[in-house]
């Protein structure tokens, strides 16, 4: 199976095949493009380039199969919590639509909604079942299809690119904080036992850390990203400018997560999480784990989506220092 994860600046993707009770890795590949970010795309032009995009890089990664299994940009999808009586699979089912009506932000004729029974308690007062609702434009959903069958691929899933990562980098006995850093937004979740429980997206991530270097520097776009890559959140080089003007971003961002650990507990939903699981480009910079601690008091990992996976010893060489980069197209693949 093929993950294929469209970001607003990348594309990565990602094919597995299973081996016993386990996954290997058969290929990937990553590369960058400068087209509309693809939930923005409206006409059939945009389309036809991303898809070029997407067909090459099939073909220099050596993909050996068509069934692909494509994430929707979180930012589109609403994604909830919902707490129903104890109801039975088929009550819910038939519950889920009149439900979704009340949280969605759009019609509901006009979505594509789907369910996971996530948790029963029949024991608390009242009995409670725990669902989580996931809806999404029926128009973006048949875009990325339509997107896929034109770089000759046969879509068999879609799914949010939270519930990939939840599977792909996050301990299934544990309760955590995921953030996933993108270029324009960072998705931030809390997954118990592997599910996801809660799903936010906030427009504060990689591109505003670049802006913030530039700006606080006085240097130019390109710059400013490689100072990022190169010198990060350390205090030692370039006297800690760096890291003095990035400090600031990643404060709104934990302040974020703070919230959603927060309103998590306020709930009853169960413990709130203990470690901070980062993934995406921005977790690559250096010392980001001692700045992510400091500032969320939390224990922080870097997620590596190839912990369960098999991968040449030759692969591995190249893929490790990248492996935050793959975790939602290799959660896609690992469906």
């Amino acid at each position: 199976m093929i993950g294929l994860d469209i970001g607003s600046k990348t594309i990565k993707i990602a094919e597995l095949e299973r081996s016993g009770q386990t996954f290997r890795l058969r290929a990937s590949g990553v590369v960058g493009y400068k087209s509309t970010s693809p939930e923005k795309m409206n006409d059939d032009k945009e389309l036809v380039i991303m898809s070029d995009v997407i067909r090459k890089l099939c073909k220099e990664a050596r993909i050996g199969t068509k069934e692909v299994v494509v994430s929707l940009p979180e930012t589109q999808v609403f994604t909830r919590l919902v707490k129903f009586p104890l109801l039975t699979d088929s009550e819910i089912a038939s519950a889920v639509k009149w439900e979704a009506e009340q949280y969605i932000p759009f019609p509901v004729d006009e979505a594509v909604i789907e369910h996971q029974i996530l948790d029963r308690k029949p024991n608390s007062t009242p009995p409670q079942v725990f669902v989580l609702l996931i809806a999404a434009p029926k128009l973006l959903v048949e875009k990325y299809i339509r997107l896929a069958e034109m770089a000759k691929l046969e879509t068999v899933a879609v799914e949010t690119e939270l519930i990939a990562l939840a599977r792909s980098i996050c301990p299934p006995d544990q309760t955590v904080m995921v953030a996933d850093f993108g270029a324009r937004a960072t998705n931030i979740a809390i997954v118990r036992n592997g599910n996801l429980m809660m799903a936010r997206s906030i427009p504060t991530a990689g591109d505003a850390l670049t802006r913030a270097v530039s700006q606080g520097l006085g240097v130019e776009t390109f710059q400013a990203e490689e100072y990022k890559k190169v010198y990060g959140l350390s205090s030692s080089q370039l006297e800690g400018k760096i890291k003095g003007v990035l400090n600031p971003v990643l404060a709104m961002v934990t302040d974020e997560m703070k919230k959603a650990i927060h309103y998590y507990s306020a709930e009853g939903e169960g413990d709130p999480p203990r470690t901070l699981v980062l993934s995406g480009g921005t977790s690559s910079m250096p010392n980001v784990i001692a700045v992510m601690t400091e500032l969320t008091g939390m224990e922080v990992v870097i997620g590596n989506p190839f912990a369960r996976i098999q991968v040449d010893p030759e692969a591995a060489k190249t893929l490790m220092s990248y492996a935050p980069v793959y975790s939602i197209a290799v959660g896609l693949a690992m469906r």
